[in-house]
């Protein structure tokens, strides 16, 4: 018997690429009858799923990436893995930047795609200006000059659904896609994340073989066994074939790594089993994204700014190096000095504190105790779901670094009396830490949409309603007599910075 004779046909695995907020999500949704966009944060997709469909009697595999320019890396992944991909151009806004983008990646790496244009639903659409577009682009659709494939669709009515995906079983057809079932399971590592109760969880697609619970598992720098297999909805599964989107819980995070990952698999590397050794010949894993900033030696330069970034996966980890990349630290240096997958904890604070660093964080927890641990060593965390609103607090952070910290500041309110500038008596609500009396402040005011610092004075009373105060927390209102050498202004910043 020959090795086609063992051979059956294989469900395409589907990439859909497109700009951000074109409707790949919503698309995905329509199709799988399950509401994902609304459950992630900001309704954006900030990681890479995989999922199947049945149509008809055929089975096919989807993976969305994400849309934002930080997921670069994980859209070029998802190219990759992925045996065809559907193009996904809003109706109502046409080619734009990450479009291109992703035309530049689907023609790189030769990738078979058509083209979904959506939201046809909407009276604004004009079919002919997106072929224009596109054929500007490099992508020369079917009756417009090309071979490309494409159908109008409709997320929100269901328009046109059913045909795009006869046209995807039509072009993974013409790809005669095949697997050997017979064979141990090999494919690619989608995704990697840990869990506090299970461990790490690595996602994987299925290219070859059949994958079964109790395989030895491996990739190029990290090894294990499958002690739980799921399926992509999480159920439990003795075997899956090929085409299928695996969770595997089993790799070893104990072991070393000739990729420095400690036993880590990496996105999109390869995976094989019945193996517990992976050839270093065998498929390169994907290049880490350079850390941020220039390296620096481990002095404690005050114009290095020192970072430690978690997530709360691997593909989040890249896109946070990105985020890093994009932040202009002008006058200082960010150094990387440590990146990892999972909650913050009061160890990652004590490493903090011992490299002298703050904390970056992207869709992961604070625990409580890191938390208090982070207040008392006067660490800073910065963290987000959204990775725009983590750009701007990130940067926000980097433009008040190197400067001391903040112990308490207060933003002025009302002004009670300014005929003396050294007796000026204004109110106003403590917005950081704790804001004390008889200490040396800073007279902060917005100009251009920053902050500048207009003048430095000092607190000479502070009162709690009518009583004295040594002290008032964040959150609670205040008087305060302040003796300044510019008049304080409503909408002004006392803010009180620790001693250096």
């Amino acid at each position: 018997m020959t090795d086609n004779e063992h051979k059956k046909p294989r469900p395409p695995v589907v990439v859909v690429m497109g700009h951000v907020d074109h409707g790949k999500t919503t698309l995905l949704d329509y199709v799988r009858k399950a509401n994902v966009a609304e459950r992630e944060a900001g309704g954006i997709t900030q990681a890479v799923g995989a999922y199947e469909i049945m149509h008809g009697e055929k089975r096919i595999t989807f993976i969305d990436t994400p849309g934002h320019e930080a997921f670069i890396a994980m859209r070029s992944r998802g190219a990759a893995i992925a045996d065809l991909a559907v193009l996904v151009v809003a109706g109502d806004e046409g080619v734009k930047p990450q479009t291109k983008e992703a035309i530049g990646i689907l023609q790189k790496s030769e990738t078979p795609f058509v083209v979904a244009i959506t939201k046809v639903d909407k009276p604004s659409v004009n079919i002919e200006k997106i072929k224009s577009e596109l054929a500007e682009a490099g992508v020369l659709l079917e009756g417009y000059g090309g071979q490309v494939s494409w159908h109008g669709v409709s997320a929100k009515t269901g328009e046109g659904v059913n045909d795009l995906l006869d046209l995807i079983l039509l072009t993974a057809e013409v790809e005669e896609l095949s697997y050997d079932p017979a064979l141990p399971a090999s494919g690619f590592v989608l995704e990697v994340r840990k869990d506090k109760r299970r461990g790490l969880e690595a996602t994987v697609i299925v290219k070859n073989g059949t994958l079964r619970r109790g395989d030895m598992i491996a990739t190029s720098s990290a090894a294990g066994k499958v002690k739980i297999l799921e399926d992509f909805l999480g159920k439990t599964a003795a075997a899956l074939e090929a085409s299928a989107p695996a969770r595997i819980i089993g790799f070893s995070t104990s072991g070393g790594s000739a990729s420095g990952g400690k036993g880590v698999p990496l996105v999109g590397e390869e995976f094989r089993t019945g193996t517990e050794q992976f050839a270093q010949s065998g498929k390169a894993a994907a290049p880490r994204l350079a850390r941020a900033g220039r390296e620096m030696d481990s002095n404690r330069d005050n114009h290095v700014l020192r970072i430690m970034l978690k997530a709360g996966d691997a593909g989040s980890l890249e896109a946070l190096a990105v985020v890093m990349q994009g932040v202009d630290a002008k006058e200082m240096t960010a150094e990387v000095v440590s990146e990892g997958v999972g909650d913050i904890t009061d160890g990652d604070v004590k490493e903090a504190v011992a490299t002298n660093a703050a904390i970056v964080g992207f869709k992961v927890k604070l625990e409580r105790g890191a938390a208090n641990l982070a207040d008392a060593q006067h660490i800073r965390v910065v963290t987000s779901d959204i990775v725009y609103d983590l750009l701007k607090a990130v940067e926000e952070f980097v433009r008040s670094a190197g400067k001391p910290t903040i112990l308490g500041a207060l933003e002025v309110l009302a002004i009670f009396n300014k005929a003396k500038l050294n007796e000026q008596l204004v109110g106003g609500k403590v917005t950081e830490g704790i804001f004390r009396n008889k200490g040396l402040c800073e007279v902060v005011r917005v100009e251009n949409g920053m902050d500048k610092v207009v003048a430095g004075g000092k607190i000479m009373n502070l009162r709690d309603k009518k009583a004295d105060a040594t002290q008032a927390e964040k959150g609670k209102e205040a008087g305060v007599l302040v003796d300044a050498p510019v008049e304080i202004m409503k909408g002004d910043r006392l803010v009180m910075r620790e001693k250096r």
